[in-house]
């Protein structure tokens, strides 16, 4: 067995061998290397090859904060199944020389890997423990398959769900539109800037909102929605399409035009969309257990999500890999950020 790394420079080797991997979100695919670029971190992207054939992949980036630099891997790495623990032992090796030479204090990754002990152990065994905070992406998600006729989808709505779309449908002072201009998200802008204030979180910047949108606007893999009331934008929605799935990653819900529930309404047409653009999964981004924890922020969301049917997808913590001292100044800081925030 001869297993050796090498730099993906073809789109299309990299799209083809994430696209055939189970699960799989947009934060390994080639757009979201660009849109890290883009933002003005440092990417690689690797291939392990395994007697010459493509085994696993692995985007990374260098994020350089005030509390350390790091080695990032969203929702990766990549891996056939076969030969795993081999191939992955060969790319944390090249991590950790490339973690060496960027000086880098940590390797933090989290894999669409099943919850579990299995899991844990391997990547224990590794020297991987359990990160205070996750790596900017879900660590669970709630998934709905959209296959069925629009008419079924409904039927399997929660009742209130089902009703207030229905209403929202039959109030012509609402509207749905939906844009791939980045020049439209200003408004979208305005309403997130809106919600984060009103609720006291820190918002995704509006170059990282409106660099994202530019990158996959140029594949066609991104609308954003927006529900308005008498012409005035009062909800919108971000929405990737990718790979077959179609992905609810960012939304914005202001409180003036709350009682019409138009967020309810967009996430219905965007699965209509989806359908027309051939995907069989909705990926509604991001769940905690709203009855396990009822206090966390998204648990309200979450109530959201489930109201369109669907079920629940738990994958393995964020794992993060120490490589020196400097580990342990990032791991306090971001413990205390976890305390303060509530989960």
């Amino acid at each position: 067995m001869a297993i050796k790394i090498e730099t993906i420079i073809n789109k299309s080797v990299w799209e083809n061998f994430v696209g055939q991997r189970a699960p799989r979100t947009f934060l390994q695919s080639w757009e979201w290397g660009e849109f890290q670029k883009k933002m003005g971190n440092k990417i690689w992207r690797l291939g392990i090859f395994n007697d010459n054939k493509l085994s696993g992949t692995a985007l990374i980036s260098k994020i350089s904060a005030k509390r350390g630099t790091f080695l990032l891997i969203q929702h990766g790495p990549c891996l056939a199944d076969e030969a795993r623990e081999e191939i992955f032992a060969v790319l944390l090796t090249e991590l950790k020389k490339i973690g060496d030479e960027e000086k880098a204090g940590f390797i933090r990754i989290n894999p669409l890997w099943e919850r579990g002990q299995k899991n844990k152990i391997f990547l224990k065994n590794f020297g991987f423990r359990e990160a205070p905070m996750h790596a900017n992406a879900y660590e669970a998600t709630w998934k709905l398959d959209i296959a069925a006729p629009e008419e079924k989808l409904l039927a399997n709505m929660r009742k209130t769900t089902r009703y207030l779309i229905r209403q929202a449908l039959k109030n012509q002072d609402i509207a749905i539109e939906k844009s791939d201009n980045p020049d439209s998200l200003e408004e979208y802008q305005k309403l997130n800037q809106a919600v984060a204030k009103k609720q006291s979180f820190t918002a995704f910047s509006p170059e990282y909102i409106k660099n994202e949108f530019k990158i996959f606007a140029k594949e066609g893999q991104i609308l954003c929605f927006f529900g308005k009331y008498k012409g005035e934008p009062a909800a919108a929605a971000l929405i990737i399409f990718w790979q077959g799935t179609a992905y609810y990653h960012q939304a914005a819900s202001g409180f003036k035009h709350a009682k019409f529930s138009l967020p309810y309404l967009i996430a219905w047409e965007a699965i209509k969309e989806a359908k027309k653009r051939g995907c069989a999964i909705y990926d509604f981004w991001g769940y905690t257990d709203p009855q396990a924890e009822p206090k966390h922020p998204w648990a309200g969301p979450t109530l959201f999500k489930m109201g369109f049917g669907g079920s629940a997808y738990k994958y393995i913590k964020t794992q993060d890999l120490p490589l020196n001292k400097k580990y342990w100044l990032n791991y306090t800081i971001e413990k205390i950020r976890k305390i303060r925030r509530g989960y």
